[in-house]
């Protein structure tokens, strides 16, 4: 009797499971109730392994009922995600049907293979955090309804409608500078401000429920306090749904800039060298344009461009460095007796007039 891997597939009243050996041999299976009387068929038919550790699927979903029993119990269970069971039914051989045996076999599989999966315990803190987390999700969606509600009635009340972002004191503002005079303009009214009353009694519990979160993520002592940005209510369902974040022990995390480093200014640079064997481009070049007049350097626009004398790039970065502009142009002379090749257009003969 070795160690053995009994692969479980969950469902609400039902639960598949089957038992596995280390050589991936299949020892055992069946299909069970959740109810008090089959949970006790299925652990003892389990129970002639000694060894046993339970891999259910799901056991943040649909599994955490079955094994929040298991562990109870005194069970080893390990927490099987739904996409790696689903990977090896997919390469796994026979038709390739999803039946709860092959969810069962394809989750034992998992179980067998792979080494690290994560081990359910039983945190009494962890799941009253979870208990309160759900309850702060369902009364945002149902805030969110009754205000899209509301939204709709107030446009049908008054012309335009409301506000994108309403509370509820200014719906109940808008309800009392709207005066129907029809029954199904009474019936709107009436029921809007039932809406109103609804949204008012929701802010209150959103608020006592915020108070507590803050209050148990204080309690665990977790570094997600610790990030920019985060606070009670999104530490508690970080907690909830992948755990603690440990911070970097040099302190807090680095902040981002608010610009790009090739955008900061902090050191004027140095003039390019000239490149050997080459004229450099300050110099006219009387060969080919003639004398050219002292370039200037550009001013730029005011609002998008510091002085020239002002500019400043970061040392370091990979912005090119800063020459002034020389527009190469031909004297007006030298444009107007251009002379032509007798080869054909567009060549020049090179002597200049």
């Amino acid at each position: 009797m070795g160690t053995v891997v009994i692969g479980m597939d969950p469902h609400k009243r039902s639960a598949t499971i089957e038992v596995m050996a280390g050589d991936e041999a299949v020892l055992a299976g069946g299909r069970y109730g959740t109810d008090a009387a089959g949970y006790r068929v299925m652990l003892a038919a389990v129970r002639r392994w000694p060894e046993r550790t339970w891999a259910i699927e799901g056991c943040q979903g649909i599994g955490r009922h079955i094994a929040g029993r298991l562990i109870a119990d005194g069970e080893q269970v390990v927490d099987v995600p739904p996409k790696l069971s689903a990977r090896a039914r997919v390469f796994a051989t026979g038709q390739g049907r999803k039946t709860d045996a092959t969810d069962a076999h394809s989750v034992a599989l998992v179980g067998t293979r792979m080494s690290g999966l994560r081990p359910v315990v039983n945190d009494e803190q962890l799941a009253v955090l979870r208990i309160l987390v759900d309850r702060r999700r369902s009364l945002g969606e149902e805030h969110t309804r009754k205000v899209s509600q509301l939204h709709q009635l107030l446009l049908e009340l008054i012309p335009g409608g409301a506000k994108r972002d309403l509370s509820a004191a200014q719906a109940k503002a808008l309800l009392a500078t709207v005066r129907p005079r029809d029954a199904v303009g009474k019936t709107r009214r009436r029921v809007a401000a039932e809406l109103v009353a609804d949204l008012e009694r929701i802010y209150a519990r959103k608020k006592a429920a915020n108070t507590e979160l803050e209050e148990l993520v204080k309690a665990t002592g977790t570094t997600l306090l610790d990030l920019h940005g985060i606070g009670p209510t999104g530490a508690a369902r970080l907690l909830v749904e992948v755990g603690d974040i440990p911070i970097p022990e040099q302190g807090t995390l680095r902040v981002l800039e608010r610009h790009r480093a090739h955008r900061r200014l902090v050191g004027r640079p140095d003039p390019a060298p000239p490149v050997a064997g080459r004229q450099s481009s300050d110099q006219p070049c009387f060969a080919h344009h003639g004398p050219r007049p002292t370039p200037q350097p550009h001013p730029g626009p005011g609002l998008l461009r510091t002085q020239e004398g002002r500019r400043q790039i970061r040392h370091g970065s990979h912005a090119l460095r800063q020459t002034p502009t020389v527009r190469h142009r031909l004297p007006d002379d030298a444009q107007r007796h251009r002379p032509r090749s007798p080869d054909g257009p567009g060549r020049t003969t090179g002597t200049r007039l």
